[in-house]
């Protein structure tokens, strides 16, 4: 029987828009990630685009946030504008009865509009291209002193598309302890290297269409 998402604790309003969204069940990459998120565990994820891994930490994202909190609290970095859209758009229709808002951060759009967004008090969470982020960081348009979460989604693309040194600055960034969060379809090196370097034991969880398998990670 598959877990339901009420077992895990989530706030009513939070399961109020799971259930508009129409999700009754997990999809496997959920019903592992999400406990141990929610726990504050780092995450390595290999799972591919449509295994739901969104909602894997987006959930326990939006549940941790703390609104008393001014300013951002959770970052999620993405290969490209489309995704950041995607993303951000998931995270906006799951806390529709949360007063949370997401911003997506990418290039092309007009940097006004987005500072505008950035500024109102309840925007908590950005999904950020790593380009776009970092020209807001030279701007101190952005400021990443009280984010507690980081997603580091595609990662795998980030890498492919010659961000990965965009990304490790922008990890340097982010000052204080977080709960780092890595989703990526293949492991290359790079990637591993990045996860060793930033994240604190690693829980790894693989997703292969029907199979899954979970380890702990050691530090070298």
């Amino acid at each position: 029987m598959a877990q339901q998402f009420e077992a895990l604790g989530f706030q009513p309003r939070l399961l109020q828009g799971i259930k508009d969204m129409g999700f009754e069940e997990m999809f496997p990459i959920q019903a592992e990630a999400i406990a141990p998120i929610l726990q504050g565990r780092d995450i390595i994820g290999q799972a591919h685009t449509g295994s739901g891994k969104t909602l894997a930490y987006a959930l326990p994202i939006l549940q941790r946030i703390d609104n008393h909190v001014h300013g951002l609290q959770a970052l999620v970095l993405v290969p490209t504008r489309e995704l950041a859209v995607q993303v951000a758009g998931e995270f906006e229709r799951l806390a529709r009865h949360l007063p949370i808002r997401t911003v997506p951060v990418y290039g092309g759009q007009n940097i006004g509009v987005q500072i505008n967004k950035l500024e109102r008090p309840t925007t908590k969470v950005i999904v950020a291209t790593p380009g776009r982020l970092l020209d807001h960081l030279e701007r101190r348009t952005v400021d990443l002193d009280r984010v507690r979460f980081v997603v580091l989604d595609e990662a795998d693309r980030m890498l492919d598309m010659g961000f990965i040194d965009d990304v490790r600055l922008i990890l340097e960034r982010v000052p204080g302890p977080r709960q780092t969060t890595l989703f990526s379809a293949t492991m290359p090196d790079e990637i591993i290297r990045l996860a060793h370097h930033y994240m604190k034991n690693p829980l790894r969880i693989f997703v292969d269409s029907d199979e899954i398998s979970v380890e702990s990670v050691s530090q070298k």
